[in-house]
């Protein structure tokens, strides 16, 4: 072992060079070298870390994934001088764990990043890197500090803080500040500033504002807010942050703004029918009508009360709550104090308001019209008539009625009810009474109409009746009056009045014989005939019952007083008649009329015209708020003393402190009113009762009272009082928050709790320190707040705050009153001293021993601190110059100062050494020694910085012994090369770097002379000079200065100098979103200046931004379609496109360059989404009375299509649907695709339910189309009265006297245009006055007339029945008659009968409106005539009409037709009933009606109206090459509904016959196909040959014997024989004949190819026999695109393919196999005798392996079963596998039971669904996995050594698997590996390109 000797030099410098003697130079030279020799062979040198001179290594990383996790940070380098490997480490601590340090050398190491980087978590990593050759011992290290600093990236979104989710603001809230937000953002910068915006949910946000200020968001209200427009806003405030470039971050927060509702809008009437009918007949308290209304106010809705105010009060009332008006008196619409029976009610609604006065209210009109009942009758005003008339009086003389009697008859009745006739009954003629007919009330004259009869001498008394009778049909009323007529001796004078007319007053209140008038007659006769036997016989008119006439005098004087005729307020004058006749009152009379005139009497008291009267005085106030104005009426006459009124106040407690009108009625306050004089209670208001009396001036005076109510309402008039003038109070500055500090009390002198309740603000002085308590006045610390004066600026040790009490009154009658509150804060030591920063001293290293270097200085807030101060040596520490931590052990640096403990300074006591410590850190601490004994210890620390400068004594060294780089050539000018440096131990660093060496070299390059770097100054050329060899000087900045050298070679390499560059092309593409995979979007080229490898460009393509949707061709740059896009997912796509030189060979290597490209690619909507169409679930309800013009509903639709073209745009139409007609819609403008429903007119009588078709399509081309349901409900208001429809007219029934009691007489219906409860009728009989209605009941509902009871015809032949039908429509039902007579017939009555019972008619189809007439039915028998009325016969249809073709006029009897059609039906026998029953259709029964029926025959002759049809437009068939001339190989068929010679066809071949793709046909001269006129039959007409190929198509033309004709298209292709696939089918061909056709269209749809059916033969085996339970099915397919034909390998891939679709197709016909067509057998003729040979070894050789393997296959029989057994019990049925873009199902199965494990064994046949993949004839049954080996070759596929459950197995290693998968859709160029052995060779193969893409690293581009 050679022995280690130490060699220790403190400090190694390099000798200077300079000139020796030889002799001294070799001796210093040799002692120089074995002193080197010494040292390398004992002495191991510490290795350190090359950071190019820096003291810290110090990086900067971005959080987040902008570096990712595995990212390579910093590469270390460390110098051993020994030359051992070095190991680089980190020293364990916090933070450590996201590096990790990996070795690449023996002297270099890479740190990677292992944990993602958070910068809100940590912003800064401080690491001691370590570093070590294995030989400084067990735990030491060369350490390093290493820094981390983390910048920040915009990855945090601004998050609001909390803030209130709702607020609540009030309607007449003015604009203002609504509230404030704040979000944050965890980022730094403009990242983490935040602006705000504001949305409104439904865009209305112009009542909103939001404001930046200081980085919270202030939400304004800009304008005033209506709650009736709007109540609800809901807004979402953003939060942005001011990312100016990337990302930006956006947090939201949604605020709900409820709009709160003031009172401010009267109520509104939304129910009030302005129109309403009562029946006069109505009881008391009947409902007549209801209305109601609403607050106006939405969000407030106070309680209605209603009120009538005018019209209709002494009949009418209303519920105050629900608004129905009731009757409270009978109602007679004939009374005379109504206006024609209507009343005109204006109905008051008031809102109950405890905010609002007066209380708001609004008013209606509404009208009654009391219906008219028949309920008078015709009534006259006598009891009876006596009369007189002369003998000789002419015609048309008037009787003259004797007594008082009144002739006049009245019935005031309203229309027909009160329209009467007059006539007599029993006069003989003799008289007539005039007019014959009055309405409501006549006055009549009985006339002489025959005077021969009136003869004194023959007759003196006449006796008669006056009939007056109503003239409705319906129970008229009727009233009878006697007439006695006397006939007198002729007195030919007659008495005459002194005056023509007298007119008398009299006062009305006139006593028991007041004289009336005097009246006075005269008579030119004699005697008793003249004057002296005058006589005042009578006296007529109103109140001739009440007065005297004295007979002999003249005078009338008053018989009875006080009765209503002497009111002169209900009549005011009286006209009466005063008869005078002679013959002492027998003779002539004469007459003249009276005219009294009542005179007024102060008899009725005035009349106020309310019960009450109230009103609203505030306090203080004058004035009353609505004047106060009481109003009397007196009904005397007008003008008189009688009516005038006088007001006084006669009553009430205060009604001196109130002053009324006389004259007007009007009170007035005398004086404020106090309201806290008034007794009562807290409330806000209080009454004061008066009476008020209204006197008249009559005499005697009258007069009336009533009382009045004024509410006096409370005013805020006094403000709060505090009890105390000051308040003060003193508490500590650690008070915590919450804690009460005082409470101040206030009081309110107001009478109401309103204006007296109190609430408490601070109003100022509190600095968020204090809250008050609003209710209680107590004050607070607030929470959260201190009130440590000494963390206040300024300074604040007490608090002054001004504290307000507040009254209840409302704005500027709200009063305050305020109070000083004192608060003094008291002194706590209870903080911590603040030791000022001590900063960084610098300290020579040769500073002598007792220097003052530093002092520390420290201050505490509280008031009397003890402070001492003390160096903390766990917490100090220091570095040496390489800036590693230097330990106590090492070098005792905290000995080397003494720090006073009272004042702070800080004294060197010993000497300082820089090369053992540079930077000393103290940390220096002070403490208060006064702090409280119960607190904790209150210190504080700093770190002073000791710094120790260095002086200048060392030489230059560099950090290599030399320096060796490479530089490509043609480098330009200042490119670096290398940057050599020195360094130096002393402080004074700066060097100036020289390069020493050949001129011719120099020129090459240039020294930067104070970095060392080395740069290119002229152009290099790698093949003149390949190295650039010279020397680099370094020399220091000391005086003297000091230097080194170092060799440095640079070698000159070849390069790959120019980036790939892309031609300028645009940077934006278009391609439609239903491109289809593998369509160009765009040609990308770039251009390399370098030559061969270097030049090529290789294309890649950013997987993340294609997403899968693109791919790039690498060598071309054509950038496609891979994958179906979407614009609604994605609309836009930037892709990044990489262009790549010397890609092959330099990617791996990095000598590869490259270039970036981005384009965006813009996906065009297409219009691929139908709209969404929004309809409303419920029925929408409207009235039929709806305005038109008013929308009735609004729909919405959506559509995912672009918005901004007409794809995404939605119009509505109505399409179809029950009364779509009636309706509408209008298109609202803008982007809101809403349509509004409207009624296209007035929708009266259109009640019902309509259902709606409506259609939502877009503006796309083609459009797409949504239809939904939308449901709208008209409702119906009785305005209908029902109809009679069954009979529809009074008609006479017949009904056999036999007829037992319950029989049916008929079945009434009528029909109410109404619906509901309005439209539903109900039927009743009327009563008459003989009774018939007793012999009948009638079902209410049905309207069925029964018999009541049994009849006798020798009684009763006929009834007058009178049936009324009603509605049950509210508040007023409907009604109408109809009137019936119903005849008793003999039970043997005769049955009409037709004369033949058959008859025949021929109709021609399509004739329109055929008609002709039915024969009549024969006479009856005289014997059966009887008295029997004669009824008519009426016919029916009542068999053989089924399709409503054919009506009967059951009265005519013409028969008519509508158009018919022989092809839907060619003849109908119909069965015509003759019945005497015209009311109802008979129920027709054979047996009984036979006698009574015809039988009519209608034969519907044929036109030719039907053109021919083709069965199909395409006909499609192939022939062979094989085929011989002339062969029929196809048909065309048409078809002709008409018959006979109208439906004979004939076939044409139209035009040329079309070739295409044909080849051996060019010297065809004919037409190659003949088409059979007859029959349709193709035949060939020309012989093919083979090699021909093609395929022809031609039209054909069907037309029949008019010339109506069809065409179709005909294709026939050219087909080889073995180009046809037999299917074979298990079934018998006729079986499948019939449905080979669907066979033939779904095959055809599936495999989207033309179907040609060839051949259907019974099956033959292959020994020839023949199965007749199958069917050989031949058949080709044609690609539909070019229309060649399929070959049979392609046939059956494509039904491999499809095989799940075909799966149903395949069960329904029993497909058992699908196979090539076969050859015919060769025959032994033709087989050479060498060709036998040839084939018996070959059939011997196959014998022989197929014994071999029926031996295998015996010896795995085992081993197979029990595999799949295995296979049978494992756990999962169903496993699914997914890699990428495959994904493949897996089935397990097991044996059928009975069946063994063969038959259930996979053949190796690759074509499913055929008869190697079945069982004994059964259906298929798929067991091999076929769809999951799309991805194999041939040779992969797994045949008989493993069927499917071995693929399928579930314990199967997938390990083996490829690992790469890839779809042809990615590499159109890669076809699908199921194809046969001999595909195309130039087809790409597949497993080479995997192996290829092996060889490449990680290559990260969609395409791979």
């Amino acid at each position: 072992m050679k022995a280690k000797v130490r060699f220790f030099a403190k400090n190694a410098k390099t000798p200077p060079r300079v000139r020796l003697k030889s002799g001294q130079k070799i001796c210093i030279q040799c002692v120089f070298w074995l002193l080197v020799c010494i040292q390398i062979v004992s002495a191991n040198r510490p290795p350190r870390f090359l950071i190019d001179g820096r003291s810290e290594i110090v990086i900067r990383l971005k959080e987040g994934p902008d570096t990712p996790v595995g990212s390579l940070i910093y590469r270390l380098r460390g110098l051993d001088p020994d030359g051992d490997t070095l190991r680089f480490g980190i020293r364990d601590q916090v933070g450590s764990d996201i590096l990790r340090i990996e070795a690449i050398s023996s002297n270099e190491a890479n740190i990677y990043l292992v944990k993602e980087l958070d910068r809100e978590v940590r912003d800064e990593y401080s690491f001691v890197l370590t570093l070590t050759d294995g030989n400084l011992g067990e735990g030491n290290f060369i350490t390093q500090s290493f820094l981390l600093l983390v910048e920040d990236v915009n990855d945090n979104e601004p998050v609001f803080k909390p803030y209130p989710s709702a607020i609540t603001v009030k309607e007449d809230a003015p604009p203002g500040v609504l509230l404030t937000v704040e979000a944050t953002d965890l980022d730094e910068g403009a990242y983490g500033q935040v602006l705000y915006n504001l949305q409104e949910l439904d865009g209305d946000v112009e009542n909103f504002a939001i404001q930046t200020v200081n980085g919270k968001g202030v939400i304004r209200l800009t304008n005033r807010l209506d709650y009736e427009r709007k109540s609800l806003y809901q807004l979402r405030v953003l939060a942005v942050d001011r990312a100016n470039q990337g990302r930006v971050n956006t947090g939201t927060a949604a605020i709900l703004v409820k709009v709160q509702d003031v009172e401010d809008q009267p109520p509104e009437f939304i129910v009030a029918s302005p129109v309403t009918r009562i029946s006069e007949d109505a009881s008391v308290g009947t409902s007549v009508l209801q209305v109601r209304a609403i607050d106006g106010d939405r969000g407030i809705n106070n309680r209605i009360s209603y009120s009538i105010i005018s019209g209709g009060e002494e009949h009418f009332d209303i519920d105050s709550s629900s608004g129905i008006v009731y009757t409270i008196s009978p109602l007679d619409r004939e009374d005379p104090s109504n206006s024609n029976g209507a009343y005109i009610l204006e109905i008051l609604a008031t809102e109950e308001s405890h905010m609002v006065s007066p209380l708001p209210s609004a008013t209606t009109e509404v009208t009654i019209i009391v219906t008219d009942v028949n309920d008078e009758e015709p009534r006259f005003r006598s009891d009876r008539y006596i009369g007189e008339v002369i003998e000789n009086a002419q015609q048309n003389t008037p009787i003259t009625f004797l007594q008082d009697a009144i002739p006049e008859v009245f019935d005031y009745d309203q229309g027909k009810n009160g329209t009467f006739e007059l006539y007599l009954v029993g006069d003989k003629g003799v008289f007539d009474v005039t007019p014959f007919k009055g309405i409501n009330e006549a006055s009549f004259l009985i006339r002489v109409n025959d005077p021969s009869f009136l003869d004194y001498e023959s007759v003196t008394v006449m006796n008669f009746s006056l009939v007056a009778k109503e003239i409705v049909t319906k129970d008229p009323k009727m009233s009878v009056v006697p007439i006695t007529v006397h006939i007198k001796d002729e007195n030919d004078n007659f008495p005459e009045f002194t005056e023509s007319l007298y007119t008398v007053s009299i006062p009305e209140n006139c006593g028991v014989g007041t004289t009336v008038a005097w009246v006075q007659a005269l008579d030119k006769d004699s005697d008793n005939y003249g004057t002296r036997g005058v006589r005042y016989t009578s006296l007529g008119g109103s109140i001739a019952h009440l007065l005297h006439l004295n007979p002999i005098s003249g005078v009338i004087t008053v018989k009875q007083a006080g009765d209503d005729n002497f009111d002169r307020e209900l009549v005011s004058r009286h006209y009466l008649t005063v008869e005078a006749r002679d013959d002492q009152g027998k003779g002539n009379r004469n007459t003249v009329q009276l005219i009294i005139n009542i005179e007024d009497v102060n008899d009725n008291a005035p009349m106020f015209l309310a019960n009450k009267y109230e009103a609203r005085l505030l306090e203080n106030e004058l004035e009353f708020e609505n004047p106060l104005v009481l109003e009397a009426r007196d009904i005397d006459l007008n003008g008189t003393k009688n009516s005038h009124i006088e007001y006084s106040i006669v009553g009430g407690d205060y009604r001196k402190n109130f002053s009324i009108d006389p004259n007007l009625g009007i009170i007035t306050p005398v004086g404020g009113i106090d309201f806290e004089q008034l007794p009562g209670d807290n409330s806000n208001i209080r009454p004061i009762h008066l009476t008020v009396r209204a006197r008249d001036f009559g005499s005697p005076p009258l007069s009336s009272t009533v009382p009045v109510s004024v509410y006096v309402h409370d005013v805020n008039d006094h403000a709060p009082l505090f009890t105390q003038a000051v308040y003060r109070r003193a508490i500590p500055e650690d008070m915590p928050g919450g804690t009460s500090v005082l409470e101040v009390k206030a009081r309110d002198g107001d009478g109401s709790a309103a204006n007296s309740a109190l609430a408490y603000r601070i109003q100022r002085g509190a600095g968020d320190k204090f809250v008050m308590d609003s209710r209680s006045g107590l004050v607070s610390v607030a929470s959260g707040s201190s009130l440590d004066p000494d963390r206040t600026d300024p300074k604040t040790t007490r608090y002054t705050l001004t504290v307000v009490a507040l009254d209840g009154g409302i704005g500027d009658q709200q009063l305050s009153a305020s109070v000083i509150v004192n608060i003094t804060i008291v002194d706590v030591n209870n903080k911590p001293p603040v030791l000022i920063e001590p900063g960084v001293v610098h300290v020579m290293e040769n500073t002598q021993v007792g220097t003052t270097i530093y002092k520390a200085q420290a201050y505490d807030l509280d008031e009397q601190p003890v402070l001492r101060f003390a160096i903390d040596k766990s917490a100090s520490y220091a570095k040496n110059e390489d800036g590693v931590p230097v330990s106590l052990a090492e070098y005792d640096y905290l000995s080397l100062w003494d720090l006073n403990t009272i004042d702070g300074t800080l004294k060197v006591v010993r000497l300082l050494d820089r090369e053992k410590v540079e930077i000393i850190k103290l940390a220096i601490t002070v403490e208060d020694m006064a702090a409280i004994d119960d607190g904790p210890k209150q210190t504080a620390s700093a770190m002073l910085t000791i710094v120790v400068e260095d002086e200048n004594d060392n030489n230059p060294k560099f950090r290599k012994p030399f320096y060796k780089t490479s530089i490509t050539e043609n480098s330009k000018q200042g490119m670096h090369i290398e940057t050599v440096i020195a360094d130096d131990a002393d402080k004074n660093r700066t060097m100036t770097y020289y390069l020493e060496g050949s001129e011719e070299l120099r020129s090459f390059l240039h020294m930067e002379s104070a970095t060392g770097e080395v740069v290119v100054a002229n152009r290099i050329d790698h093949e003149m000079y390949s190295w650039l060899n010279v020397t680099v000087k370094a020399v220091d900045s000391g005086v003297p200065s000091r230097y080194a050298v170092v060799d440095l070679f640079i070698q000159v390499l070849d390069e790959n100098d120019n980036n790939p560059i892309f031609e300028p092309s645009p940077f934006e593409f278009r391609v439609r979103e239903d491109a289809e995979p593998g369509t160009t979007v765009a040609n990308i080229v770039a251009k390399d200046a370098d030559a061969g490898d270097y030049g090529k460009i290789t294309y890649l393509l950013d997987r993340v931004s294609t997403q899968g949707k693109f791919l790039i061709n690498a060598d071309t740059g054509a950038l496609k379609v891979s994958d179906w896009l979407d614009r609604e997912s994605q609309s836009v796509y930037n892709l990044v496109v990489e262009a790549w030189d010397n890609y092959q060979f330099g990617y791996l290597s990095g000598e590869s360059r490259n270039a970036f490209k981005q384009i965006i690619v813009y996906v065009e909507d297409v219009n691929d989404n139908p709209p969404v169409l929004s309809l409303p679930l419920d029925c929408v309800t409207l009235t039929e009375f709806h305005n038109h013009r008013e929308a009735i509903v609004s729909i919405t639709a959506t559509d995912a299509d672009d918005n901004n073209t007409p794809n995404g745009r939605v119009q509505f139409h109505l399409v179809a649907g029950k009364g779509h007609e009636l309706f509408r819609f209008e298109q609202v403008g803008g982007d809101a695709n809403t349509g509004r429903l409207f009624a296209k007119q007035s929708l009266k009588d259109r009640f019902g339910n309509y259902t709606l078709i409506v259609e939502a399509r877009d503006l796309g081309i083609p459009a797409n189309v949504v239809r939904g349901d939308l449901h709208v409900c008209v409702t119906d208001y009785n305005d209908h009265a029902p109809i009679f429809v069954h009979p529809p007219q009074n008609v006479t029934i017949k009904v056999p006297e036999n007829a037992t009691i319950g029989t049916t007489v008929i079945e009434v219906r009528a029909i109410d245009a109404d619906i509901g409860p309005n439209g539903a009728v109900r039927y009743r009989l009327r009563q008459d006055a003989q009774g018939a209605w007793r012999a009948f009941a009638l079902q209410a509902t049905s309207g069925a007339l029964r018999t009541a009871k049994s009849f006798d015809r020798d009684k009763q032949t006929t009834y007058q029945l009178r049936i009324e039908a009603y509605d049950l429509g509210l508040p007023t039902p409907l009604s109408s008659d109809l009137d019936l007579t119903v005849y008793i017939q003999n039970v043997d009555n005769y049955r009409p009968r037709f004369p033949y019972k058959h008859i025949h008619l021929n109709v021609t189809e399509n004739v329109q409106d055929y008609s002709a007439y039915l024969p009549s039915v024969i006479e009856r028998d005289e014997i059966d005539r009887g008295d029997e009325p004669m009824l008519p016969v009426c016919y029916y249809i009542v068999e053989g009409n089924d399709g409503g073709m054919f009506e009967v006029d059951r009265n005519t009897h013409r028969l008519t037709a509508k158009a018919l059609d022989r092809e839907e039906k060619d003849q109908y026998l119909l069965t015509i009933l003759a019945s005497e029953d015209c009311m109802t259709k008979p129920n027709y029964e054979e047996r009984l009606d036979a006698m009574s029926t015809l039988k009519v025959h209608i034969i519907v002759n044929d036109v030719n109206d039907n053109s021919p049809q083709f069965v199909t437009k395409i006909f499609t068939g192939g022939v062979t090459t094989e085929a011989d001339f002339g062969i029929e190989f196809m048909h065309v068929k048409a078809v002709d509904s008409d018959e006979g010679i109208n439906a004979k066809i004939s076939y044409y071949l139209l035009g040329d016959v079309k070739e295409t793709l044909t080849e051996g046909l060019e010297n065809l001269a004919v037409s190659p196909f003949l088409v059979n006129v007859e029959t349709g039959a193709v035949s060939l007409n020309f012989d093919p040959q083979k090699g021909m190929k093609g395929y022809f198509d031609f039209k054909v033309l069907a037309n029949d014997t008019d010339g109506l004709q069809d065409e179709a298209h005909v294709f026939i292709y050219l087909l080889r024989e073995d180009q046809r696939v037999r299917f074979v089918l298990r079934s018998h061909p006729s079986e499948i004949r019939d449905k080979i056709n669907t066979f033939r269209e779904k095959l055809a749809r599936v495999t989207d190819s033309v179907v040609n059916i060839d051949d259907l033969r019974v099956h033959e085996n292959k020994d020839g026999s023949v199965d007749n339970t199958k069917t050989d099915l031949y058949l080709h397919l044609v690609n539909g695109e070019d229309h060649s034909v399929l070959e049979v390998d392609q046939v059956l891939k494509l039904v491999d393919k499809n095989i799940e679709q075909l799966d149903d197709l395949f069960k329904e016909f029993n497909v058992l196999d699908t196979q090539p067509a076969e050859f015919s057998a060769l025959s032994a003729e033709r087989l050479s005798s060498s060709q036998a040979v040839y084939w018996l070894a070959w059939s011997s050789l196959l014998l022989g392996a197929l014994l071999l393997l029926s031996v295998l296959a015996a010896l795995a029989q085992r081993a197979d079963y029990a595999r799949r057994l295995k296979a049978a019990t494992a756990t999962a049925y169903y496993k699914s596998f997914q890699h990428e873009n495959l994904h493949f199902t897996v089935f397990r199965a097991s044996p059928t039971p009975g069946e063994s494990d063969m038959t259930i064994r996979s053949s190796g046949g690759r074509v499913p669904n055929t008869n190697k993949h079945s069982t004994k004839g059964s259906n298929p049954i798929w067991l091999h996995a076929y769809e999951n080996d799309w991805y194999k070759s041939d040779d992969q596929i797994s045949h008989s050594e493993r069927d499917s459950l071995d693929e399928n197995a579930v314990d199967q290693d997938m390990s083996n698997e490829k690992p790469y998968f890839i779809t042809t859709a990615a590499f159109p160029s890669i076809r699908s590996t199921e194809t046969e052995p001999e595909a195309d060779q130039g087809n790409y193969d597949f497993y080479q390109q995997l192996e290829q893409m092996k060889n490449a690293k990680n290559m990260e581009t969609t395409e791979l």
